[in-house]
């Protein structure tokens, strides 16, 4: 396994990744100590306004972004795009000042800069933006609903889609399987496969791609 440096280690996808990579190391940076991490990982406690300069030190194989959040959680539109948008670029940036070829980025099933949804705008303008910085290979996996449990608060929306997900899944078929529910530990688990992977060019893994990696 590469060196690889993990952003948004906190949330269910970026746990379920540091289990994924087991006894290889991993560079966890975050606002907040990560409570449990094994101590053959490298853990760099600092304030966002930082990352770009510790990514530039730390000069990692492949940086793996699993930050996001939810409008509701960041407060406001604004607040949002500066953790979904921003701080995943300024994250991007740092990698490509420290010679980073490989970025793997969590955004979601139908991001797209043209979309009129403003979680699914905000995510394609976070894709697009990647791609101009130009990685050697970007890998962006775009997951439906993530089952698992989740760090803070209940999410009442997501809880009772998880909860219909079963029935709902069963009824998208052709090209809306794309949009079925996942769990966050096949996500994980493709993200971890990903990181040893070479090659060159954006790759983009939505659900069925993510399970085939996953298995």
């Amino acid at each position: 396994m590469p060196d690889a440096l993990i952003v948004g280690a906190t949330g269910m996808v970026g746990r379920a990744v540091i289990e994924r990579f087991g006894a290889a190391p991993l560079i966890v940076l975050a606002r907040r100590a990560v409570e449990g991490l094994a101590a053959h990982h490298k853990q760099v406690v600092a304030p966002s306004e930082r990352w770009t300069d510790v990514i530039v030190a730390e000069r990692p194989a492949v940086l793996i972004s699993c930050l996001g959040t939810t409008i509701r959680q960041a407060g406001s539109q604004a607040a949002f795009r500066a953790v979904d948008h921003d701080l995943v670029l300024a994250a991007a940036q740092g990698a490509k000042t420290g010679g980073v070829r490989h970025m793997i980025a969590v955004s979601s099933v139908g991001a797209s800069a043209k979309s009129g949804n403003f979680y699914l705008r905000t995510k394609g303008e976070t894709e697009r933006d990647l791609i101009a910085l130009g990685f050697d290979r970007l890998d962006l996996i775009r997951p439906g609903l993530l089952r698992g449990d989740r760090p803070g608060p209940p999410r009442l929306g997501e809880g009772l889609a998880t909860i219909a997900a079963p029935l709902t899944d069963a009824l998208l078929h052709g090209s809306l399987r794309r949009y079925r529910s996942i769990a966050g530990n096949s996500v994980a688990a493709a993200i971890a496969r990903l990181a040893e992977q070479g090659g060159s060019g954006v790759h983009i893994h939505e659900n069925d791609a993510i399970r085939a990696l996953a298995d």
